[in-house]
């Protein structure tokens, strides 16, 4: 079956300009990976690639009996919203992302969905699969998360199924706090922190270890979504010093770079 569009937030770098030309990498390169989100057709193949595998996955889930109801968690941004506007917003103006106008898209309510996305998560409803949004979104953006999920009738878009950012980044105990009364089936997400603690804070050379680990749970109840935008990739290349100039991180993602 074929899903149709109905067309972890991870901490980010905090990037301002008032140039429209930032004239540096981290910012400038964010025209391109921007517009592979929305222009490329290789972008919405993954992310379809991605929700017919889930598919396949629910049909096989169902056919077992848990002891606990059935559930599956997602992440929210870049998974099944699409913030892409956002991101163009910021860097056809030189900047990148910043609190305050973050906040000011959210309440916008303009998110789209993420190619596949409502598909798949009514699919998996429709068989009696509750689900659950764990997202690093701030408390303060309950409502407006909750009235973009609503406005395209996502399964379980209420109070009680979102969990988002309290105390830390780290999605773990929100999962374990699910986990305590339900069967977690399937997790999704464009961040490896919405799957596994294993890759809270770890640098790149750990988190690619860790997915060799791991590797066995891509496609079967770990479902990982396409995002060059933003994300712990590229956090932990500064591993995690968000207070780097534009210049040090252009330095250090240039320095991370193999070649000949």
């Amino acid at each position: 079956m074929l899903f149709t569009a109905s067309c972890t937030v991870a901490p980010r770098i905090n990037v301002s300009s008032t140039n429209a030309s930032s004239g540096n990498l981290v910012t400038d390169g964010k025209i391109y990976t921007t517009a592979y989100q929305q222009r490329a057709a290789e972008y919405r193949a993954l992310c379809y690639q991605a929700f017919n595998i889930a598919h396949q996955r629910v049909d096989e889930i169902m056919l077992s009996k848990t002891e606990k109801p059935k559930v599956i968690i997602t992440d929210i941004d870049e998974t099944v919203l699409d913030n892409s506007a956002y991101e163009a917003h910021q860097t056809l103006q030189g900047k990148g992302y910043e609190p305050d106008t973050w906040y000011e898209w959210s309440g916008m309510i303009k998110a789209d969905t993420v190619p596949g996305s409502l598909s798949f998560l009514k699919y998996a409803s429709s068989k009696g699969i509750e689900i659950f949004y764990i997202t690093n979104r701030g408390e303060r953006e309950r409502d407006f998360t909750l009235k973009n999920l609503q406005k395209f009738n996502f399964p379980n878009a209420d109070s009680a199924h979102l969990f988002p950012l309290h105390n830390t980044s780290s999605k773990e105990q929100r999962r374990q706090n699910i986990a305590a009364n339900r069967s977690i089936v399937m997790l999704m997400g464009d961040n490896l922190g919405d799957f596994s603690s294993l890759f809270d804070k770890k640098n790149s050379d750990e988190r690619n270890r860790n997915v060799n680990v791991l590797a066995a749970e891509f496609g079967s109840r770990f479902i990982i979504l396409p995002n060059p935008v933003y994300g712990d990739w590229e956090n932990s290349l500064y591993n995690y010093n968000y207070s780097l100039t534009d210049a040090q991180r252009d330095s250090v993602i240039k320095a991370s770079l193999h070649s000949y």
